[in-house]
């Protein structure tokens, strides 16, 4: 596990998008400092081809993504699958987003295997026992607009790489490339809250998750709105775990999905206008997939809770 390098993974799925920028819909560009910044939906068309991309250097290279269609009640839908043999350091220790840095009268969301270097947050690398140690680095930004150049110095600054060796992935929210990373989360989001339940990361031993890719919408706070949907309603994650304590794990899978949330049954449009925009205001329950299906390896059992809300995802997804 500690010989596992996110940001060398990374640095090499990255350069699929370097060497064919026209295949991928990306634009490459240099900051002044020699950073290399990927734009891969802000001022070009991106696609699916480059979210699929997004969503592995988000990974950290530590699992497989794919692209398909599932089927959710009547409604058959792109969806993303994502595999992974390395749950805790793939979900936590790379694709959740989990530093913010401030960029002037900003805050700009930080994901990817660079936080293995600069240990953001540090509560999570010590809850999963790993860092990363690469002199080479990869960043993925949910914005609408490129890094500035005091971004840049305040990351390499805290992950200790030079600004040559840094590789920045940007993808707005209301783009295909970014609709595609955000919903690619399914299984980060799932792990995260089984963390907050009190299961240990680390006896999590395999995990997939499917969801699907919402419908391009240009408008920034539809688009978030319908990635929380696809998850909230329409994502399923699946883990074996090693675990001893089966009664409290039958507890915690039960507290895990969505519908536990008093906040459940609306489109998170109009629980997000409800809560006065305010993400503080609504029941963070609610954040979690539609449905989990723990197996423990220990004694073969398997559990489940939750289920696809096909009615509220077909409203949300604009049907």
């Amino acid at each position: 596990m500690a010989g596992l390098s996110v940001n060398q993974m990374a640095w090499q799925i990255a350069q699929k998008l370097l060497d064919n920028p026209e295949f991928y819909g990306v634009a490459v560009s240099k900051s002044t400092a020699g950073a290399t910044i990927i734009d891969a939906g802000i001022n070009v068309s991106g696609g699916f081809q480059a979210g699929k991309k997004l969503t592995e250097l988000c990974l950290g290279g530590a699992g497989e993504v794919q692209l398909g269609f599932k089927t959710y009640g009547d409604l058959t839908f792109p969806s993303i699958t994502i595999t992974t043999d390395h749950p805790a350091i793939a979900a936590l220790g790379s694709q959740f987003a989990g530093w913010r840095i401030k960029d002037g009268d900003q805050i700009a969301i930080g994901s990817g295997p660079i936080r293995a270097l600069a240990l953001k947050p540090k509560d999570v690398f010590e809850e999963i026992g790993y860092k990363d140690q690469s002199d080479k680095a990869v960043l993925i930004l949910e914005s609408s607009t490129l890094p500035s150049d005091a971004l840049i110095e305040k990351v390499t600054g805290a992950s200790n790489v030079t600004a040559p060796n840094l590789i920045i992935v940007v993808a707005p929210t209301a783009s295909i490339a970014g609709l595609t990373q955000v919903t690619g989360r399914i299984v980060e989001v799932g792990i995260h809250k089984l963390r907050t339940l009190g299961l240990s990361p680390k006896t999590i031993v395999y995990a997939m998750g499917v969801a699907p890719i919402p419908p391009l919408c240009r408008d920034f706070e539809v688009a978030m709105a319908r990635t929380n949907d696809a998850i909230l309603y329409g994502g399923t994650v699946y883990c074996t775990v090693d675990c001893d304590d089966e009664a409290s794990l039958q507890k915690i899978v039960e507290q895990a999905p969505s519908a536990a949330s008093k906040d459940y049954g609306k489109p998170f449009l109009q629980i997000f206008r409800e809560a006065d925009r305010d993400f503080y205001k609504i029941d963070h329950n609610l954040f979690a997939p539609a449905e989990l299906i723990i197996s423990n390896c220990k004694t073969g059992n398997s559990f489940k809770a939750g289920q696809i809300n096909p009615k509220v995802l077909a409203e949300s997804l604009g049907f």
